[in-house]
């Protein structure tokens, strides 16, 4: 079984191969390595460029995730449908339609944190691709009824923000952040606030409950992309010196007049300005949670990477006790484009097999009796099929769905294509449809009409993109779990889908697909 392909050249690195597609399948070089060759792959170029070559390109202007293919993923399950019956709604033709199928889901301690879908768009933090988008992201979270996460490093990243005795008392980023959402908040769905070491230190979370009216923040253990810090780049050498002096690890050391000299000189464009690493501990966790109760918070949420199972189990046992309102499990080979491309392949757990032990440690906690927080399964779901997969495996635990690429990739197209039709540009692609926004955005003209006018002008137009996204979501959705007789979230079961192989059945406990439904069929045909 062959698990990734062109180890040593990728579109994400900008490199490829001599030879094409014939490589030495175990260290991933041309067959024949030609000297005089100026070095089209990740060696070559490396050897020119270094450093830079670990990150996906151009960076900061693009997302980017796994190429790896894993030996089980969502594509190995299938969907159950079913001929008999209906749950949630009477087992009627005229009744069991699936525009009937209701997607609320909620999260919370007590299940009061409601959304219109099952969607959470997981952190987007500092990076140069989240903050470019985020005011089309965060509206069309809002209007959509789903919650969003303002990822880390935002404040630490703000030219602009006050800090008074380590702590920021203002940041002008952070707080247009909050308004993006807030400005367009329909009574479901929530924006919550993310906090890494830096962030924690700086006192971002309690700024963002204190100041801005946050009610939901979240502690971060990392992500499914990668085992170390948030990084972004700098291309000026007063932005990296002024990171440094706020507390970031800046690579080169921008105080070193080498260093100076070589960027003055060219040598080098960019800084890289990193995070560091988390250390999660029992009693500091808990206190931690406990302080941001204190402050005001609501909801407390928390989010772990692909870890190794022992950190799994730590995550959901802590979340347990403290009682998380969302606890969120990161899987790898999603991401967002920030994190090292071999890291991003060759890191962590996948996403089906981390759900697999996710639904492990919870039935253990639930035989106890222990509470049990609402969970979101993230690390790589696109479109409508995984959703359901992720609800159905995940059942009866997971209650939503985290998200980001996908989300981001709706708004950048839809800020691409709205603010061209609004020029009078429509790309060709589109000019089938005509030429306004209510001609060429499909959902355009019943948002209007749910916003008004006037609003609806005001809308960041990638909004629309983000919203019309979510509406194929939802009806996609909903054709599933109409054919699956399952008319309202809750009723989704883990033998709503099938494994198609046993590999598949043996890591997440699905019925393998030749088993299902063995007893029933016994009986009819008895």
């Amino acid at each position: 079984m062959t698990f990734s392909k062109g180890l040593n050249a990728s579109a994400a690195t900008l490199t490829k191969l001599r030879t094409g597609d014939s490589f030495c399948p175990f260290s991933g070089m041309c067959v024949t390595c030609l000297d005089g060759c100026p070095g089209l792959c990740e060696i070559g170029k490396s050897s020119v460029r270094g450093k830079e070559v670990l990150y996906p390109q151009p960076f900061g202007k693009t997302t980017s995730a796994s190429e790896k293919d894993y030996p089980v993923d969502y594509s190995h399950f299938n969907i159950m449908g079913s001929a008999v019956g209906a749950y949630g709604i009477e087992a009627d033709p005229d009744k069991a339609i699936f525009p009937a199928v209701n997607l609320e889901s909620a999260v919370g301690a007590n299940g009061d944190l409601k959304l219109n879908l099952p969607i959470v768009i997981a952190g987007m933090g500092s990076t140069n691709v989240a903050a470019d988008n985020w005011e089309h992201l965060a509206a069309g979270a809002a209007i959509s009824g789903v919650g969003i996460v303002i990822g880390e490093n935002v404040c630490g990243m703000d030219p602009n923000v006050e800090i008074k005795n380590g702590r920021v008392v203002h940041s002008p980023n952070l707080a247009k952040r909050v308004k993006d959402f807030q400005d367009w908040y329909n009574g479901k769905g929530f924006v919550a606030v993310q906090a890494n070491v830096e962030d924690t230190r700086l006192g971002v979370q309690e700024y963002a409950i204190e100041k801005l009216g946050v009610e939901a923040v979240e502690l971060k253990w990392g992500q499914g992309a990668k085992d170390i810090g948030g990084e972004v780049k700098l291309n000026t050498l007063e932005r990296a010196l002024q990171l440094k002096e706020r507390g970031y690890v800046v690579l080169p050391d921008p105080t070193d007049p080498n260093v100076q000299e070589a960027f003055k000189a060219g040598a080098f464009s960019e800084f890289e300005r990193h995070s560091r690493i988390g250390m999660a501990e029992y009693e500091a966790f808990m206190t931690r949670v406990e302080e941001l109760r204190k402050a005001g918070a609501k909801y407390v949420f928390l989010k772990t990477g692909a870890y190794r199972p022992a950190d799994l189990a730590r995550a959901v046992k802590w979340a347990s006790d403290a009682k998380i309102d969302l606890l969120t499990v990161d899987g790898a080979g999603g991401g967002t484009g920030m994190s090292p491309w071999r890291m991003m392949n060759e890191w962590g757990i996948p996403t089906v097999y981390i759900q697999g032990l996710l639904v492990k440690y919870l039935d253990r906690l639930a035989a106890k009796g222990a509470y049990i927080p609402p969970v979101a399964i993230a690390g790589g779901f696109t479109l409508e099929d995984h959703i359901f997969k992720g609800l159905a495996i995940g059942a009866p635990y997971t209650k939503a769905i985290g998200m980001a690429r996908s989300p981001l990739t709706a708004a950048m197209v839809g800020k691409t294509v709205g603010e061209a039709v609004k020029a009078g540009k429509v790309p060709n692609e589109y000019k089938k449809y005509g030429e306004k926004l209510e001609q060429v955005f499909i959902a355009a003209s019943e948002l209007k009409h749910k916003l008004g006018k006037e609003a609806f002008e005001r809308l960041p137009v990638g909004a629309i993109g983000v919203y019309t996204y979510f509406e194929r979501l939802a009806q996609g959705l909903r054709q599933f779990m109409c054919g699956a007789r399952k008319f309202a979230l809750s009723y989704i079961t883990r033998d709503d889908v099938a494994a198609l192989t046993k590999e598949a059945a043996e890591i997440t406990g699905i019925k393998y697909i030749m088993d299902l439904d063995a007893e029933e069929v016994e009986k009819i045909l008895g």
